[in-house]
């Protein structure tokens, strides 16, 4: 599903991981996140992206319970690797909706 998104200027915090073996619970975890407002795709590599109105909900977001939940078990269990960035969108355009 392609999330709705503030008007422009707005962030995305993009998630890129590589999963380790160990994916005991992952989906259901997942799916409760994405259920939260994000996007995302997984093969070899992992793409989640959220879409937030400021710097401030980012932030927010970092401290939510099930998200810090999910990061902790992520460290342990699921991912050998992962980045997060950041980025200002300053311009979005979409088709067929």
């Amino acid at each position: 599903m392609i999330e709705t998104t503030p008007p422009p200027p707005y962030y995305a915090v993009i998630f890129t991981s590589l999963q380790t073996t160990n994916t005991e619970a992952y989906l259901e975890t997942a799916k409760q996140m994405e259920e939260l407002g994000m996007e995302a795709a997984r093969e070899e590599i992992g793409v989640t992206v959220s879409y937030w109105k400021d710097l401030e909900n980012i932030r927010q977001w970092k401290m939510n319970t099930e998200h810090l939940m999910a990061q902790k078990i992520g460290k342990e269990k699921w991912y050998a690797q992962y980045k997060t960035r950041i980025c200002k969108v300053e311009r979005d355009y979409e088709f067929g909706f």
